[in-house]
């Protein structure tokens, strides 16, 4: 039976999502704000978890109601029969978020949505599930928005960037999802050369050729939420899990290249490379992308340099340049994108971009830009 969905992801990342969750088997999928609403059955639950390149968690609804305030919290917690969901010898933790209502002490509302579930139990059998922050057998969502409350259980247990195939971070790492976003938004589909000339521990490179060979980024997990759920169909989980496998191909059909002038960057990213089987399919090299000859012909360069953050003024400005510089001497007949949060710096690039999205990095906005690199005239002429 079909329940309504709640996808959460990236701000940018919402029409990308909402196209992957149809394709994995959500109905009536719709763009919100950093999340798309659906509605799907237990196998689209399990599928979306294992196979979404673009989720950060999935959510299932089991109740809606009014709540202007505390008492109409705890009794329309109490109208849902979490037996049904939870044990009794089971535990439970209870995120919230509040907008616009009279409440909105988020630590107080998953106090009272707690204390609603608990005492149902305690008043049904004489004693109560407990409290694992960490580890529970379900974890429960409240979102309260204008004083109307929705209840979900969050199927995915860790946030499910969380892949499970980096264990060596350098520096600060993009996440997971947002990675394969911003390959999503350039269109790649394993179809031409790519390379990454700021990789960094090779998030961007191995998110790639997770899509190149159509491998589910969920597959190198521990497990999900809803594996501790009272209603998990084992059956039904290792047919959906053999189906994922069986659409893997055994390696990439272009070439994908990275570079980084730091090694110990790319250390990090031939350990994480290891870990999920792909350092066959990434070519690696050590040094800066203004003095390294180009990998290939007409590739698709997707790029992550420094802000500013920790580097210089007049510095941050000239590796910006030379980023423009090389990519015009060197990649005419290119495509090029760059995730960049500082204005300043991307005038110095010297390239107007085809187009620009915002996205955001953690809490730093963002534009991922795009940049043709014609052959002679933008009119193909001399």
């Amino acid at each position: 039976m079909e329940a309504p969905l709640v996808i959460k992801t990236f701000a940018g990342l919402e029409s990308l999502l909402a196209e992957e969750v149809t394709a994995l088997g959500a109905s009536g999928a719709k763009a919100g704000k950093r999340a798309v609403y659906a509605n799907g059955d237990l196998k689209t639950v399990y599928r979306i978890n294992l196979c979404s390149r673009y989720a950060l968690r999935v959510l299932q609804e089991v109740h809606r109601f009014s709540a202007p305030d505390e008492k109409a919290l705890y009794a329309g917690v109490q109208e849902v029969e979490w037996n049904q969901f939870l044990p009794v010898d089971g535990s439970l933790a209870v995120d919230a978020v509040a907008y616009r209502s009279n409440m909105d002490h988020t630590q107080y509302i998953a106090l009272k949505t707690k204390d609603a579930i608990v005492d149902q139990f305690r008043d049904a059998y004489g004693k109560r599930p407990n409290v694992d922050i960490q580890r529970p057998t379900v974890r429960i969502h409240v979102h309260l928005v204008e004083n109307n409350a929705t209840v979900s259980l969050d199927s995915s247990g860790d946030s499910l960037h969380r892949r499970g195939y980096r264990e060596e971070p350098a520096g600060a790492p993009l996440s997971e999802v947002l990675a394969a976003g911003l390959i999503g938004l350039t269109g790649w589909k394993g179809d031409r050369p790519l390379y990454d000339p700021f990789c960094g521990s090779g998030t961007l490179l191995t998110e790639a050729v997770l899509l190149a060979r159509r491998i589910a980024p969920g597959r190198f997990r521990e497990g999900f939420g809803f594996q501790r759920w009272m209603n998990f169909d084992a059956g039904l989980w290792s047919a959906v899990r053999e189906a994922a496998l069986a659409q893997e191909l055994p390696a990439s059909s272009v070439p994908v290249f990275g570079s980084d002038r730091s090694s110990v960057a790319l250390s990090s990213a031939k350990s994480n490379l290891r870990t999920a089987g792909m350092e066959r399919d990434i070519i690696l090299r050590t040094g800066e992308f203004e003095q390294l000859e180009p990998p290939a012909d007409g590739c698709l360069l997707v790029m992550n340099p420094p802000y500013g953050e920790r580097i210089a003024h007049e510095d941050i400005q000239r590796l910006y340049k030379g980023i423009g510089d090389t990519l015009k001497r060197q990649y005419a007949g290119s495509e090029a994108w760059i995730l960049s949060a500082n204005r300043e710096a991307e005038k110095q690039i010297g390239l107007r971009p085809s187009k620009r999205i915002q996205v955001f990095n953690g809490p730093i906005e963002c534009r991922f830009l795009k940049f043709e690199l014609y052959r002679g005239s933008r009119r193909g002429g001399e």
